[in-house]
């Protein structure tokens, strides 16, 4: 069974994890943030020990660890009872990261909407993972070497991510709008998608 499936995408800090918690307080939307899980394993597992040491650059967590992760905890959460996959849409940020990942989870993901949140002034992405760093204690977004590393790494790696989707399925969202009017956009496409 394919689950029907939202992506939240765009550079880090654009705003994917403030849209995702939004939009998961929703009735039968499911948000799963990839990099939540990441930081919530322990440091003592092979799999947080990986995590750690690819995050602390800036650099992205190897395709295999990051899918097998990625279903093991949707799993968990349909056991739970927390996700139906039959009445339930999935809002998944920061997963697939790239081309590859996005081949490895086709059989699994009904992707009918990737919502690219566009940020073009680089320096207000890095002042927001500052501002974030600060408020949420995220180390993987104090260092500035490390901040430029991940965006780099975005516009290399995970970018490409929107043309393997193709244009019938992305739709660009300016994201340096306040999140009230990037939410009204992206419900605005939500509830065209439903008409």
């Amino acid at each position: 069974m394919k689950y029907k499936t939202f992506l939240l995408f765009g550079a880090p800090g654009a705003g994917k994890g403030t849209q995702g918690k939004i939009l998961g307080t929703i009735p039968n939307i499911y948000h799963f943030a990839c990099g939540d899980v990441f930081r919530n394993l322990s440091i003592d597992s092979d799999l947080g020990r990986t995590f750690i040491s690819y995050s602390s650059k800036g650099s992205l967590v190897p395709d295999q660890p990051t899918i097998q992760l990625w279903r093991e905890s949707i799993e968990g959460a349909t056991k739970q009872g927390r996700f139906n996959p039959t009445k339930d849409t999935l809002v998944l940020d920061g997963i697939p990261r790239n081309p590859s990942q996005a081949e490895m989870l086709k059989d699994t993901l009904d992707v009918r909407a990737v919502f690219n949140l566009s940020c073009l002034d680089m320096n207000k992405l890095v002042e927001r993972l500052q501002r974030r760093a600060l408020r949420e204690n995220r180390l993987d977004d104090a260092n500035l070497e490390v901040i430029r590393q991940r965006l780099a790494t975005y516009e290399h790696e995970t970018k490409p991510v929107l043309d393997y989707y193709g244009p019938d399925l992305v739709h660009t969202i300016d994201s340096t709008q306040s999140p009230i009017n990037v939410l009204q956009d992206v419900l605005k496409i939500i509830s065209g998608l439903s008409a």
